[in-house]
């Protein structure tokens, strides 16, 4: 029994001894592949072409890389060209592995390709796919019919893809899935690199996490640091905000985001848009701001009021009993079709819905104009409820010969129907000066009154009476015995001039460019020095 393993072994030394002496390859093309081992050889027919059939534990190397299999079918007119069946196995370089139930390998262009659960690895992932083609020149893997790649932080899912070992970077395409531990992304063209794990974005790109959502159609997500830069129609969605612009960087772990160019940030509890050049978001505070011209839009009455200041700032409730806040600040205007204002600075209460005026305000409804030291207005269903007018309280209306009705008082308090003011009760220091018309064409006096308080009635957003709650110090004054300061109450403003309109607010200011140095003028010459200079030339 010895003597007859001893005589298999010499021939099957002989026979491999054979294919060697064979293999060198045609004029022209790859290095040769070379058999390694096997248990058996036999010759046979495969696919009309005479081959040779290595069975059991076969290897064959060429360079770097080494086929392994239970079997392979070697073609005799070109030694290049394998196939293998069972447990198929490539490695290259002893850092790749690819395993697969059927292989194909042609040694000239050194490509494989692998078919049967096939499974590919390397230090920094795991692919698995049902086919793949691999090039061991270049070392990169592709694969047509669904792929996974796994590794240490991330899940990546796709139709096609491909890998490659020496970047380590993947390129995925059609149907495109990516699953971390705080995001699960979508997308159909997508690139990702195993060993910065950082995920570029080259198309439309849904990420939906458990503290908001984003979207972009270009730009990358680091999977390490949580940071992303995005480009083209990006925006981050929360519970309270969207804010997007044409790019957008957001830190996961600090929950701050900035977006730039084409800013709009949508507060979504009360549908509150603000637009911009630049915008930031705080997602522990709730706290967002948006610069560069911001403009605020809003429906209020059933119809868009338009805000404007320098800076807009929205505050979102994150505790029990905080009020969701709006800040606007400096050089605040703002435009309705029945109402325009202007303020230095307001501040909105969009739980309570109180919208607070301040610094000197400026309201116009109609041919109405208010000032006071502050307003805070009072809001329900989105209309306008009640108004105060804190301080130096002053409201007047222009008649058709424009002449100026005037009420001024210490505070003053005003009622609103569908919109519009239907009654102004007047609290402390009242005056009152009202142009009395025939017809609306005819002036026929002026009455003057001071009461401590009175009340307005208006109709058709026009002055209609004043009722005095104390006996009045009154006076009518007809037309021939006015005089000029006869027509104006202390105090009176006509501001028309400064009201604002749809286009002022939202016009982009563009800020001036800095002034350039004014040139130095040259020194003095000292006459005595000049002089000795001279001497000292002579």
């Amino acid at each position: 029994m010895k003597s007859t393993k001893l005589l298999y072994s010499l021939v099957f030394t002989f026979l491999s001894l054979s294919v060697f002496a064979q293999q060198a390859p045609p004029q022209g093309k790859g290095s040769k592949v070379e058999l390694q081992g096997a248990d058996a050889l036999e010759g046979g027919v495969y696919n009309g072409q005479k081959i040779d059939k290595l069975l059991g534990n076969v290897v064959f190397r060429q360079k770097d890389g080494f086929l392994y299999a239970d079997s392979v079918y070697q073609y005799q007119d070109d030694r290049n060209l394998l196939e293998a069946f069972g447990n198929v196995r490539i490695t290259q370089a002893d850092t790749l592995t690819i395993t697969g139930s059927r292989a194909t390998y042609d040694a000239n262009k050194r490509i494989a390709q692998m078919s049967g659960n096939v499974v590919m690895q390397d230090p920094r992932m795991t692919l698995t796919t049902p086919s793949l083609n691999y090039s061991l020149d270049t070392r990169t893997a592709t694969y047509t019919e669904g792929g996974t790649i796994v590794d240490a932080e991330n899940r990546l899912e796709s139709r096609l893809g491909a890998y490659d070992t020496k970047t380590k970077e993947a390129t995925f395409q059609q149907d495109v899935k990516v699953f971390t531990a705080d995001y699960n992304i979508t997308a159909q063209t997508m690139r990702y690199n195993t060993l910065s794990k950082i995920v570029y974005f080259q198309g439309p790109t849904y990420i939906k996490g458990k503290q908001g959502d984003l979207y972009a159609e270009e730009g990358t997500y680091n999977s390490l640091t949580k940071i992303s830069n995005f480009g083209r129609n990006a925006y981050i969605l929360t519970p309270e905000y969207r804010l997007g612009g044409d790019k957008l960087y957001y830190d996961q772990n600090r929950g701050y985001g900035f977006a730039e160019k084409n800013v709009a940030l949508r507060a979504l509890k009360d549908d509150v848009t603000i637009r911009g050049q630049l915008g930031r978001y705080w997602r522990d505070r709730g706290v967002a701001k948006v610069y560069g011209s911001p403009v605020m839009e809003t429906i209020l009455d059933k119809d868009t009021l338009y805000m404007s200041a320098d800076t807009l700032v929205s505050r979102e409730a994150k505790k029990p009993g905080m009020a969701s806040m709006l800040f606007a600040y400096p050089n605040v205007k703002i435009f309705k079709q029945d109402l325009q204002g202007k303020a230095d600075s307001i501040s909105y209460n969009r739980t309570d819905s109180v919208m607070h005026l301040n610094v000197k305000p400026v309201l116009w409804n109609e041919q109405s104009q208010l000032v006071s030291d502050t307003i805070r207005i009072h809001m329900k269903n989105k209309t306008i409820d009640r108004m105060y007018m804190f301080s130096n309280a002053f409201i007047t209306s222009e008649d058709s010969l424009k002449n100026y009705n005037q009420v001024k008082g210490r505070d003053m308090t005003a009622y609103f129907i569908n919109g519009d003011i239907s009654r102004v009760n007047v609290n402390g220091n009242g005056e009152s000066l009202y142009f009395a018309l025939e017809g609306d064409s005819v002036l026929t006096g002026v009455n003057k009154a001071i009461c401590s308080d009175m009340v307005l009635k208006f109709g058709e957003n026009k002055l209609k009476m004043i009722s005095f709650l104390i006996q009045p110090d009154a006076s009518f004054i007809p037309p021939h015995e006015l005089q000029e300061g006869d027509r104006r109450l202390e105090g009176f403003s006509w501001l028309a001039a400064l009201r604002p309109t749809k286009q002022d607010v939202l016009a982009k200011r563009v800020a001036a460019p800095p002034a350039k140095p004014a040139k130095k003028a040259p020194p003095k010459k000292d006459p005595a020095k000049a002089k000795k200079t001279e001497r000292k030339r002579n």
